[in-house]
């Protein structure tokens, strides 16, 4: 136990190191990054006290020996309380929420009182539950890392060691005439929607791009940062994909993750296929009653702003992967014959259509095509026909286990070395 502990903290420092050297570097002012910095200064993260505080809570967990001393019986019990003050907490901020945008509650603070108390308390009680719950998870897709062959010595290096935390949110940049991400900058996650508008505004003014403050699910430092969430299932994929983010850190293909377009959508196409690979297997041992088929999303339909009665016609099903496609398509198309406003004015009519459906997307610009576009696990979606995704997901279909898929992208350092991977 003695020997993981310092082999944690070990890897712990490592990484802590390595963010340093990379985020904490200092470019020229004419670098790309630090243009948009001079306007993120002020509201950036602290990942460094963040994966300072989150480190300690990992170790004090590791020297108590949780969730060794638990039957299997036991640790389900944990996780399902840790989840239920989760689902506890989310409602009880959204009902602070509701109260602070109701302009008919002149007096807030009084009418929040019972609501912040409870709150309060569920955060305390969440706060006792998350260290053995977090153990417990990081465990059981330990498990299955050494079972597909992801371990050195039945061990994952490093650690799977995540915490659940409310998340930064990132700005993204790209410029006008083509879609690619210059900029990925996390700033603090309590920026109203108002103040992250204002942002993307006094960016894209003063440096002629096109940016997007977005939501993320993870953060792949050490220990990684997962969003709050009572989906099981996506939370043991999410942790799985952020650890594959550590392994890849440690191998050239991780390195050089912002090197290049390619290389930041093979990085992150390996991490979700792969993070939702062990996921499933983890559902699979250890929470089999969540193996249920999902209910499909009702379809809607294109409609006009009148919204016209339901016996009018038809409703087929509005795949929003595919229209998602559709639209980069169209997009890439007009940017590449220097129709930039016209492909600007196309993603607002698109937006529209989505929201009628159902989906609020507060924008679909460049900056939004640039940052999920790199999610390319599945066809179809914000990638368009880049070729990079294919490619990944076919080295996929053609590698023999999880873990050699894994390793033998690990170490490429270009998207020609994937290219002639998939051809053999």
């Amino acid at each position: 136990m003695f020997n993981r502990i310092v082999r944690g903290f070990e890897i712990t420092i490592a990484l802590i190191i390595l963010a340093l050297l990379t985020n904490y570097s200092n470019p020229s002012l004419s670098h790309p990054i630090e243009k948009v910095r001079a306007y993120t200064r002020q509201i950036e993260f602290n990942y460094v006290s963040w994966m300072a505080n989150a480190a300690m809570i990992k170790l004090r967990s590791a020297s108590i020996g949780a969730p060794y001393t638990l039957n299997n019986s036991a640790q389900k019990q944990a996780v399902t309380e840790y989840l239920r003050v989760t689902q506890t907490i989310l409602e009880k901020e959204y009902q602070l929420e509701q109260i602070y945008a109701d302009a008919a509650i002149l007096d807030k603070e009084i009418a929040s009182t019972s609501i912040r108390e409870e709150l309060a308390n569920n955060q305390a009680r969440r706060s006792e539950l998350a260290p053995l719950a977090e153990s417990i998870l990081q465990d059981q897709v330990s498990q299955i890392l050494a079972e597909n062959g992801l371990t050195t010595i039945g061990q994952p290096v490093p650690n799977v060691w995540y915490h659940s935390t409310a998340l930064p949110m990132a700005l993204i940049v790209s410029p006008r005439d083509r879609i690619e991400q210059t900029a990925n900058i996390s700033i603090n996650m309590d920026l109203t929607v108002d103040e992250q508008a204002a942002l993307e505004g006094s960016v894209d003014k003063g440096l002629n791009t096109s940016s997007l403050v977005v939501h993320i699910g993870g953060v792949g430092v050490y220990p990684t940062m997962v969003m709050r969430s009572t989906d099981t299932r996506w939370m043991l994929s999410t942790v799985a994909h952020e650890w594959i983010h550590n392994y890849l850190t440690l191998r050239p293909l991780g390195i050089l993750y912002g090197e290049s377009h390619e290389l930041r959508t093979m990085n992150e196409t390996t991490a979700s296929i792969a993070g939702n690979e062990i996921g499933e297997l983890v559902i699979e041992r250890f929470y089999p009653e969540l193996m249920t088929a999902s209910h499909p999303r009702p379809g809607l339909i294109s409609a006009p702003f009148e919204h016209p009665q339901p016996g009018d016609f038809l409703r087929p099903p509005f795949d929003f992967r595919e229209q998602m496609h559709e639209t980069r398509i169209t997009v890439d198309t007009m940017l590449a014959e220097g129709k930039i406003e016209e492909a600007e004015a196309y993603m607002e009519e698109r937006r529209l259509i989505f929201l009628n459906n159902g989906y609020l997307l507060r924008k679909i610009n460049q900056a939004y095509f640039a940052f999920f576009g790199a999610y390319a696990d599945s066809p179809g979606g914000a990638a368009g026909e880049d070729p990079v995704g294919p490619a990944v997901r076919a080295l996929r279909e053609q590698s023999d286990s999880l873990a050699d898929f894994v390793n033998t992208i690990s170490w490429m350092t270009n998207f020609e070395q994937l290219q002639e991977a998939v051809k053999q």
